[in-house]
């Protein structure tokens, strides 16, 4: 079987507002790996926003949904649950709503606003992101390096593009030399060095652990809202 042919690009936080057609937001470290878990633990929609003050207003009209966050990768008062995975697993979201605001993830979201059609990932969605986007062949892909700034970073969210390319190539890549990529990170050496409690080293093991669901993020705009669910890629159309 001949494989599905794309166009892929790049772009960061700064830059994404131009990106058109599909566009993949990827945040590793932690964003979308903490929905990821969140979706397996039962919740119905991640709603996302761009601003601390956003999310708690959003509250004040959904009194019942929960809030998970941070600023600069540090939990916020107000908010129900940090930027963690950590603090996700285990949890009983069966038919929740969040409200989630980060510092990379949700923004490239937010500001993507000439896409077509957008999808957010982690390592551990991304084959099932892969096999999604296989009905865009032809398309031109952008992923959103959403960790890079202008000082550096981003390694670990360059790193999951690579990989799910490779996919998209028709390749079968084997996660091992991706995930060491990961750990050697800008971000997961500051990460383990911090010593934070919202830092705990067991997210590291969650957001690599590739693979690991088996549905896609897929984000659509319901009125003002931009809200991600977990879609199966194989029967959604």
């Amino acid at each position: 079987m001949t494989s599905p042919s794309f166009v892929f690009q790049r772009a960061n936080l700064e830059t994404c507002a131009q990106a058109a057609d599909i566009v993949v937001v990827i945040d590793v470290l932690r964003a979308f790996s903490t929905a990821a878990y969140a979706f397996a633990a039962g919740a119905e929609r991640i709603l996302l926003v761009s601003t601390v003050d956003e999310a708690l207003a959003l509250k004040q009209r959904l009194p019942h949904a929960l809030i998970v966050g941070e600023v600069n990768g540090f939990s916020v008062p107000g908010f129900d649950f940090c930027n963690s995975p950590s603090q996700i697993v285990g949890q009983d979201l069966r038919g929740r709503t969040l409200i989630q605001r980060t510092t990379a993830g949700t923004q490239g979201v937010v500001r993507a606003q000439r896409a077509r059609h957008i999808l957010a990932t982690a390592f551990c969605t991304a084959r099932a992101t892969a096999m999604y986007l296989h009905r865009f062949s032809g398309h031109t892909i952008t992923f959103v390096i959403t960790g890079q700034r202008a000082e550096g970073g981003g390694e670990e969210d360059a790193v999951c593009a690579d990989y799910i390319e490779a996919l998209l190539r028709g390749e079968n890549p084997s996660p091992g030399s991706f995930i060491q990529r990961v750990r050697e990170s800008s971000t997961a050496r500051k990460f383990l060095a911090l010593g934070s409690p919202d830092f705990p080293p067991s997210d590291l093991d969650y957001c690599t652990a590739v693979d690991r669901f088996d549905f896609a993020m897929v984000v659509n705009r319901e009125g003002d809202l931009f809200v991600l669910r977990a879609v199966a890629p194989l029967i959604q159309g």
